[in-house]
């Protein structure tokens, strides 16, 4: 039976020295009231690092952070936890949740960087490649040693690469390859967990496999990956990158479907796209379309009928070294040839795979030094069915918001025969669904109330989503009720919670995201 109390928090390092019986870190770093060999640390060295994430809205005290060395450390936490009366476990990546989600309140947080060079070892198994990396391994370390160790590279990403991979399989994983691919989760092949139980269980599709398909997209409710077989392929040397623009919101869908609706030799290998303003705003507008400094954005050559809003198809083109530039050039003019964007507003650049995959890291360095990165993020995803996507454009996009989020707003389709309906993803219904993330950045110095309205307008669209019968799913989901999540879940809840009693029916794990509370 999985019970809801409160949750339980401690005032201060004292109390957390009498919960965990801590006085003090042995010489050797190992505590033995968790019977552990990595550190503890408590107070507020522990708030310092797990007591906010990057969503920057949430500020909570957790008992105390577990530095651990590998599974067996994990796991020892864990126990600690169902020992206790009411202490919870978050593990926590690089801290990129938005809101609250790998945070504990008054529990163990488990800093997952501390295992990230535990596992590196590439196999092949039927004449697939994979290579096993730790949970806590950042994606952008994963490509960079996979390429230039072994020429390989996993099929499918995230935007963003300095994410860990248990996070990322911990929600879905999704980039511009997944309608190829499918997301991350749809790109490993076996784990190691610390479920709730404070077992360490090796799990796939044949072992284990109810374990397996949950904990992919499980919101870090059954277990904490601490290991994870991924899959890989041929890293290619080059990638054309490119960007072509629209007026009407229904030609640039057209467009987008058709491209990630085809067979792999007969589209790009990257397919997003974005929404920008019509105007010369430098954060929202015509200058964050062209990809080199050199290139310029010519709004004359928009339609007069355009509108307040246009629309960007972001494609790529994989190549190799030893290919030849014409042949490089014939295939990208053959599928532009297909599209329907605007003559004249077309951006390409050519550079290595590698650059491209993190092309996001220049992004982080630009908002570090203007201060960006470190004010809060109240972005909002979701996954809209084809069905409702026009009506969501008509109300999000073209009236609330018109003037832009102060970042990037991301919409482009993908394929459900992609995902695996056996994970705890999830999705809307029909074959094709859109993602759509408003990844707003909130300028230096803002007032918290200001913080409050961008909060206030991403509930707004989703109780305007929810009266409307929009038929959407939120990605990187975060629920406040029971009703909520049973509403998010849908006939998928009853299995959700089955899964819950069997793998951490104490609920232990993950209580940042308000799925479950701590059972007595």
């Amino acid at each position: 039976m999985i019970a809801y109390i409160e949750p339980y928090f401690l005032d201060n390092e004292s109390d957390a020295a009498s919960v965990l019986n801590v006085t003090g870190k042995s010489s050797d770093g190992v505590s033995e009231s968790l019977n552990i060999q990595g550190e503890i640390l408590c107070g507020g060295a522990a708030a310092d690092i797990a007591g906010k994430d990057f969503g920057g809205m949430n500020c909570v005290k957790p008992l105390a952070v577990v530095r651990p060395v590998g599974s067996e450390d994990i796991a020892g936490a864990v126990r600690a936890a169902l020992s206790s009366d009411k202490l919870t476990v978050a593990a926590r990546g690089n801290g990129h949740s938005i809101n609250g989600q790998s945070m504990a309140e008054g529990g163990l947080v488990v800093d997952m960087r501390s295992t990230a060079e535990n596992h590196f070892e590439v196999g092949h198994y039927g004449g697939t490649a994979f290579v096993d990396v730790s949970g806590g391994a950042l994606w952008e370390n994963v490509l960079k040693r996979c390429v230039s160790e072994y020429g390989l590279a996993p099929r499918s990403w995230t935007d963003y690469l300095g994410l860990t991979v248990g996070g990322t399989l911990s929600n879905a994983g999704v980039s511009g390859q997944a309608f190829r691919y499918g997301p991350q989760t749809s790109n490993v092949t076996e784990l190691d967990v610390v479920t709730g139980n404070g077992d360490v269980v090796t799990c796939s599709e044949m072992e284990n496999s109810e374990l397996f398909f949950s904990v992919l997209g499980g919101l870090g409710q059954f277990g904490i990956i601490t290991r994870a077989r991924v899959l890989l392929q041929p890293a290619p040397d080059m990638v054309r990158w490119i960007r072509i623009v629209y007026a009407e919101f229904d030609e640039f869908t057209r467009d987008a479907e058709w491209l990630v609706s085809q067979k792999d030799e007969s589209s790009f290998d990257y397919v997003e796209g974005f929404v920008f303003v019509n105007g010369d705003d430098p954060v929202n507008g015509w200058p964050t379309v062209p990809l080199h400094p050199d290139q310029d954005f010519d709004p004359t050559r928009l339609p007069q009928s355009s509108g307040s809003v246009l629309y960007c198809l972001e494609l790529a083109l994989h190549y190799r070294d030893s290919d030849s530039n014409s042949s490089v050039d014939k295939r990208m003019e053959r599928l532009l040839g297909r599209l329907r964007f605007d003559e004249g507003l077309r951006f390409e650049v050519d550079l290595p795979y590698v650059d491209f995959l993190l092309r996001v890291k220049r992004s982080e360095e630009i908002a570090k030094v203007n201060g960006t990165w470190e004010t809060p993020h109240p972005w909002l995803n979701l996954f809209v069915s084809k069905r409702d996507i026009g009506d969501f454009e008509q109300k999000v996009f073209k009236e609330l918001v018109k003037n832009g989020v102060g970042g990037p707003m991301l919409v482009y389709p993908l394929l459900r025969s992609r995902w695996d309906d056996r994970t705890s993803v999830v999705l809307p219904e029909g074959e094709i669904f859109y993602i759509v993330a408003l990844l707003r950045f909130v300028p230096p110095g803002a007032k918290a109330s200001s913080v409050d309205k961008l909060v206030a307008q991403n509930q707004e669209i989703v109780q305007w989503c929810v009266k409307n019968g929009i038929d959407f799913k939120l990605y990187l989901p975060h629920y406040k009720s029971r009703e909520e999540w049973i509403r998010h879940f849908g006939n998928r809840w009853s299995r959700f919670v089955d899964r819950k009693a069997m793998f951490d029916p104490m609920a232990i794990l993950s209580p940042g995201q308000k799925v479950f509370n701590r059972a007595l």
